[in-house]
């Protein structure tokens, strides 16, 4: 992975990412499977211009889905979970 950005794909924005973002100071990202915590920090430090804390990764497995008589699996994720330092904050327009 040579580009920061190709890390990190997307920032997931649910109710429950818009929580933790208010309370707790805490971003939730989609990246790429391959990347490891270190790199993620990197990347989210070296994007956004902030300090960040901790970083929690959680695999989401590939469900099955079917359309018709054709069956196959929907892509897998790895969600990062990114815990910002205290006065650092990212603004996502």
């Amino acid at each position: 992975m040579n580009n920061y950005r190709d890390i990190i794909k997307a920032p997931i924005i649910t109710e429950k990412s818009a929580n933790l973002a208010q309370n707790q100071n805490t971003m939730t990202f989609s990246v790429d499977v391959k990347a490891n915590k270190s790199q993620i920090k990197q990347a989210i430090e070296s994007i956004f211009d902030v300090k960040v804390e901790s970083v929690n990764t959680v695999n989401v497995k590939p469900k099955k889905k079917r359309v018709g008589r054709y069956a196959g699996k929907t892509n897998k994720v790895k969600k990062a979970i990114v815990k910002l330092r205290e006065g650092s904050s990212i603004e996502l327009n």
